[in-house]
């Protein structure tokens, strides 16, 4: 049966399991300040953070090249068989992040696995956004391409919510204790259970009409074909850049930053994640109608303005907040700022691209900027605050901001493009 013709089974099916992908991944960044001290000597808490940040880091340097690998993969076998193995790869990932020794018990060779199961991680995801993103904009009718597309970030941040409500769970059940020396690999075995339920649905999706369309095509998933869009590649490297460094700093950094810099508690911190969240995740397929309705820009360039001129005063009062109240409030600011960019993106990259290389031209580019900036945030800003000079981490997420901004401002628009063999822009890019 066709995609197209079962929409809302395309849906679900592509964003369950970008939840679960997304779990996992969200997990280990949530997860670290009780696991740190496990994989590393004890010492100075930021130090381990560190560590962990770097393994964290490590995993997105794995991105590029499973964005390669599987975005080659899902143009050349479909967008279900790469949606089904990249939710594979990642529930091995988690069973070994979960059953990792610790140091006490053999040393940095658990850090190892902690590493291994991270690159494993980086491979996975370097294909599923991508996969996810191909799929769900085939899969949509022309004129509600960017509603059905913003559910990826609906998943993703419904994944991170499941991860934050089973952190807030655990620490009103358990011991800090308990929570330090075992209580952490809970979420692991949880997301390797979804995972392997979640493999069951995508091996009953079907495929997308555009990809069956393009079988036997010259060139699907091919780099040479993909250099013949040299453009677009660049133009998803420069449109990424601002928007993920300021979707990590205020999803997955936020809980640590709320603890480690504002001074509240832990389940404190986590909560303000979680009501933030919450909005964010709701405000995701309103934001992707109305881009259906006004266009992709307005909305990439609200965000550019946003984070260009507002990280710093927001970031800066945020350190200074009072309480949970405010911080929830400036929390619930950022966030709204970067919806402009994540309700849009994906369905933006997929409209750039013909069929043949659609996944592979989404994956690679994304994969190269996400490793460069938004798998280094946390490292990035650890490292600021490591330095005593946390302030120059707000001004860096502006100023790889503003570079994204002139993109949007000289970018064609879009919306309506033809996901074709050859989808000619309506008009020239002029980046």
């Amino acid at each position: 049966m066709s995609s197209a013709r079962t929409p809302w089974k395309a849906v679900l099916g592509g964003s369950v399991g970008n939840l679960v992908e997304w779990y996992d991944w969200f997990v280990y960044a949530s997860f670290a300040t009780y696991f740190a001290a496990a994989f590393f000597p004890h010492g100075n808490p930021t130090a381990q953070l560190l560590n962990t940040a770097g393994i964290f880091a490590v995993g997105f340097f794995m991105r590029p090249v499973g964005g390669w690998l599987l975005g080659r993969f899902a143009d050349r076998r479909g967008r279900k068989a790469a949606l089904t193995l990249t939710v594979t790869m990642m529930s091995a990932s988690a069973l070994l992040i979960a059953v990792a020794p610790t140091y006490a018990q053999v040393g940095y060779a658990g850090a190892v696995v902690l590493l291994i199961a991270r690159l494993l991680q980086g491979l996975s995801v370097g294909g599923e956004y991508a996969a996810s993103a191909t799929y769900l904009t085939e899969a949509s009718v022309p004129k509600r391409r960017g509603f059905v597309s913003s559910f990826q970030y609906v998943s993703m941040t419904f994944g991170q919510l499941i991860g934050l409500g089973l952190q807030i769970v655990l620490q009103r059940t358990m011991s800090t204790e308990d929570l330090h020396s075992w209580g952490w690999r809970i979420p692991f075995v949880v997301g390797a259970v979804g995972a392997a339920v979640v493999f069951w649905l995508r091996r009953n999706l079907p495929e997308t009409e555009a990809y069956e369309a393009a079988e036997g095509a010259d060139g699907r998933g091919t780099l040479r074909r993909l250099l013949d869009h040299k453009r677009e590649f660049v133009l998803v490297m420069a449109l990424t850049m601002g928007g993920t460094v300021a979707y990590y700093t205020y999803t997955t950094y936020l809980t640590k930053y709320l603890s480690n810099t504002v001074g509240l508690s832990k389940s404190d911190a986590a909560l303000v994640s979680f009501c933030a969240l919450t909005v964010f995740m709701l405000l995701q397929p309103l934001a992707g109608a109305l881009s259906d309705r006004i266009g992709r820009r307005p909305l990439l360039i609200a965000f550019g303005i946003g984070a260009t001129f507002g990280t710093v005063p927001l970031m800066t009062t945020l350190s200074h907040a009072g309480g949970f109240g405010e911080a929830l409030l400036l929390a619930l600011a950022a966030l709204v700022i970067v919806t402009g960019y994540t309700s849009i993106n994906a369905v933006v990259k997929a409209e750039l691209f013909p069929t043949q290389v659609r996944a592979l031209g989404v994956a690679l580019p994304y994969a190269l900027a996400n490793a460069l900036f938004g798998g280094t945030a946390e490292y990035v800003a650890l490292w600021f605050k490591d330095q005593g000079i946390e302030s120059g981490y707000y001004w860096y997420v502006s100023g790889l901001a503003a570079v994204s901004l002139v993109v949007y401002l000289t970018m064609r628009e879009t919306r309506g493009a033809a996901l074709t063999l050859e989808a000619a822009p309506a008009e020239p890019v002029r980046v």
